[in-house]
């Protein structure tokens, strides 16, 4: 069993990924193996609607898209985590989102079932609509979505600054532990 994360932050280390780190920790202590992946210095373009995966299980975009979505595929549970920038999830992490959710959705509903949920950092504004942004997602790839203690989100602007968000960190490390009680529970 085996849950990845997949952090959308253009910022290697910083709060999202030190927030899905956390996060993974929690599902480690419960058996599952993980990984983390982060989008920084990866090349994510954006869709194109060419269609061309209506018809095969495919992407003609020359990216760092495909190994990425093969292992989400693999995966039993996925995280999506993203920073809110001008009140909105990343470009790259929204790119992923749109590239494996017609790819997923044309081919077989790859995803439906599997585990997972979303994860936000804001400075200070704008988590509500990435997490919903994030969330819906899920939603329509037909996945069960874990919940927490609160909304998946924390604070924090300068590097390291969420884990001073102890409710932020609380509320992570719980939707962990839930996101590994349904893998497990799934599996049994």
């Amino acid at each position: 069993m085996k849950a990845i994360a997949i952090v959308g932050s253009p910022r290697k280390k910083g709060n999202t990924e030190i927030l899905a780190r956390h996060t993974l920790k929690a599902i480690e202590e419960e058996g599952l193996d993980t990984e983390l992946i982060s989008l920084a210095d990866l090349d994510i373009k954006p869709c194109t609607a060419c269609m061309v995966c209506k018809k095969e299980e495919s992407c003609p975009i020359d990216d760092d898209f495909w190994p990425i979505y093969v292992k989400m595929k693999q995966a039993d549970a996925i995280i999506l985590a993203s920073p809110v920038h001008f009140g909105s999830a990343t470009p790259s992490i929204k790119a992923l989102m749109d590239r494996t959710g017609y790819i997923a959705y044309w081919n077989g509903r790859v995803f439906e079932r599997k585990v997972g949920g979303p994860l936000v950092v804001a400075r200070r504004a704008g988590q509500n609509f990435t997490l919903a942004q994030l969330a819906y997602w899920f939603y329509i790839m037909g996945c069960f979505v874990a919940g927490s203690t609160y909304w998946n989100m924390a604070f924090g602007d300068k590097k390291g600054e969420v884990e001073q968000d102890e409710e932020g960190l609380k509320t992570a490390w719980n939707f962990g532990k839930n996101v590994a009680f349904l893998v497990k529970k799934l599996k049994a």
